[in-house]
């Protein structure tokens, strides 16, 4: 296998490119070691030479959203991290079926409040619940991220990815709502779709009041802000809610006591016990091994097995 440096010089792409880059710096808990290869493609045609000639190399690559959902190891991670940031198109389609709806499109990098704005700026509704969410489009699709009892799904009209085969085309995969559910989608490990590349993703939407989408969108930020989710470093919720327990995972969580339990600079926090944050010097394996804990304090006192809703990535 070449080297890191001269598989990168030899594909010849236009991008930023960074060894041993900190992934402190691109995690919202700003926590975790170096990426031995940090790659910021400035275009599509960029990103796809990078997956394809990485996959047919054997070289390991993570890609990057918006590092909101993450807890990277203080070891870092091997092989290449491509960051999505600059594939951040967004157009208006019209839809095609007669419905009167507007297809929005996007790109994986975009960020997902600025997607928001996009939307209120041409008067479109169904995604004022979404305002605020930290991390990207194309996190935002593979988490099928759930907001106010709104998925992301149940506005999906499609989405394009480069398949993990390294010479098959972009595909743009219409939304089949059966391979969706809650914080799941195609694109996990599990999916049909895994291992694919997004590129875009298009939403359909309505026309709507301008005053009433941005009223909404007010009240989810300021719904955000007063949880605490801005206060310090943190993932926003660490743990799923499951339906079946009868209860969210905060309020568990809260049964247990845990509000403040602090292990080295992680700390579940003191106003929302689902948000655990850095209070400043927090390694990966303070964070997890907060996580683990209140695992083992709901499984042993309340019989409940907590999954984590954080993606776990490179090495602890």
């Amino acid at each position: 296998m070449p080297t890191l440096r001269d598989f990168l010089e030899k594909i010849n792409i236009s991008a930023k490119i960074a060894y041993d880059e900190p992934m402190a710096a691109h995690t919202s808990f700003h926590i975790g070691g170096p990426a031995d290869a940090y790659v910021l493609p400035q275009d599509e045609r960029s990103a796809l030479v990078l997956v394809r000639a990485a996959r047919a190399e054997g070289i390991p690559l993570f890609t990057l959203g918006g590092g909101a959902n993450l807890l990277v190891g203080d070891r870092g991670i091997r092989g290449i991290v491509l960051d999505t940031a600059k594939l951040d198109s967004v157009a208006e389609e019209p839809e095609e079926d007669g419905s009167g709806a507007v297809i929005l499109a996007a790109g994986a990098g975009l960020a997902v409040d600025r997607l928001c704005e996009e939307a209120l700026s041409r008067a479109l509704t169904g995604l004022e619940n979404f305002a605020g969410l930290p991390g990207t489009v194309g996190g935002a699709v593979y988490m099928n991220a759930r907001c106010y009892e709104f998925e992301a799904a149940d506005r999906l009209a499609w989405v394009e990815a480069a398949s993990p085969a390294p010479e098959a085309p972009v595909e743009r995969r219409p939304i089949d709502r059966a391979e969706w559910a809650y914080k799941c989608s195609p694109y996990q490990d599990d999916g049909p779709a895994r291992g694919s590349l997004i590129l875009r993703a298009a939403f359909r939407l309505t026309r709507g009041d301008p005053a009433a989408i941005e009223a909404v969108m007010r009240a989810r930020r300021a719904d955000r802000e007063a949880k605490g989710h801005y206060r310090l470093p943190s993932a926003g919720s660490v743990f799923k809610n499951d339906r079946a327990l009868g209860r969210p995972s905060g309020k568990i969580l809260d049964e247990l006591g845990l509000r403040g339990h602090r292990m080295g600079g992680a700390m579940v926090s003191e106003w929302h016990a689902n948000i655990f944050v850095n209070t400043g010097g927090a390694t990966a394996r303070d964070m997890l091994a907060l996580i683990e804990f209140a695992q083992s304090e709901a499984r042993t006192r309340l019989g409940i097995e907590l999954e984590p809703e954080v993606i776990f990535a490179g090495d602890f």
